[in-house]
């Protein structure tokens, strides 16, 4: 039999860089660049500094979210040793609730602190989507009732980290709301809802256990498959839409094959190797999509 390996605990930066979750943080970026591009190609003028500050608050509202989940769901007697994700710091014992808590505030002041200046160029309509961003941050595993324990977590995603943040983005170098940043938001929040989907799907089981009811649990592993089908593709249906308007969006069709086969994959997908490459997978559509979308629209 083929001895467990050993985790090595990480020190210093390394420990709080694997608390904030890397590789979610594109989850956060990649709307901030669809937004910022998109505004630019149709000829507002490029104010760098609020694009940078856009993009500091994003992934650090990002961080934030993460480490203020580490924590609570340790509490919570969520994580447990039958997960079987990549381990987290809190319950690996490699940091305690407070000190994980602690960092997640001042990555959620640091978002607010970049915030002060999005709002004066932006103004009530930025103040209003920064307010309700950090909210909705603390609430995805605080409070008597976290939105990560509710079947809400997905719209949530699809909510913060697509429409509102490509919009949001889009109106800070536009200063104007527009329909074609409100389907780009709808179109790379669905695959940025895709990555939560498969991490719950993933964890469905421990999930159920510990009384979290989240969207994988209604719907079963079928309902889930079905939904991230939906999720996956529908960037390609409303994609064209948006080229009426914007023809290089079409550009982001390159990602179509790799979408469809990530869909493919998913009811194989059973141990958790497969499922953490799903889920890698799943992250990585959306960045390219973005991308690609960012690109085609600025040609």
């Amino acid at each position: 039999m083929k001895p467990e390996p050993i985790i090595v605990a990480p020190r210093g930066w390394r420990l709080w860089w694997q608390a904030a979750r890397p590789r979610t943080l594109t989850i956060a970026a990649t709307p901030v660049i669809a937004g910022t591009a998109l505004a630019w190609s149709q000829g507002a003028h490029p104010a760098w500094l609020a694009a940078l500050a856009a993009l500091f608050a994003a992934l650090l509202i990002q961080a934030g979210t993460n480490l203020h989940n580490d924590a609570a769901d340790y509490e919570r007697g969520n994580d447990t040793a039958a997960r079987i994700g990549p381990p987290r710091v809190t319950a690996a014992g490699w940091a305690t609730p407070r000190a994980v808590k602690r960092a997640a505030f001042l990555a959620f002041a640091g978002a607010f602190a970049s915030g002060t200046y999005l709002v004066a160029v932006g103004g009530w309509p930025i103040l209003a989507i920064g307010l309700a961003s950090l909210a909705a941050a603390w609430a995805y595993s605080g409070g008597p009732r976290p939105i990560s324990y509710t079947p809400l977590g997905e719209l949530f995603v699809l909510v913060f980290f697509g429409i509102f943040a490509v919009a949001g983005s889009h109106y800070l170098q536009s200063g104007h709301l527009s329909a074609t940043a409100l389907l780009a938001g709808l179109a790379i929040g669905a695959p940025a809802a895709a990555v939560l989907l498969v991490n719950n799907y993933r964890d469905l089981d421990g999930d159920k256990a510990a009384g979290r009811r989240t969207l994988a649990a209604v719907l079963g592993r079928a309902g889930a498959q079905r939904l991230y089908g939906f999720l996956m593709l529908l960037p390609f249906v409303l994609t064209p839409v948006i080229a009426i308007a914007r023809p290089g969006a079409l550009l982001a069709f390159v990602a179509l094959p790799g979408a469809w086969g990530l869909l493919r994959r998913m009811p194989a997908a059973s141990d958790a190797a497969s499922l953490n490459r799903l889920l890698a997978g799943t992250a990585q559509g959306q960045v390219i999509f973005g991308i690609l979308f960012a690109l085609g629209v600025s040609v």
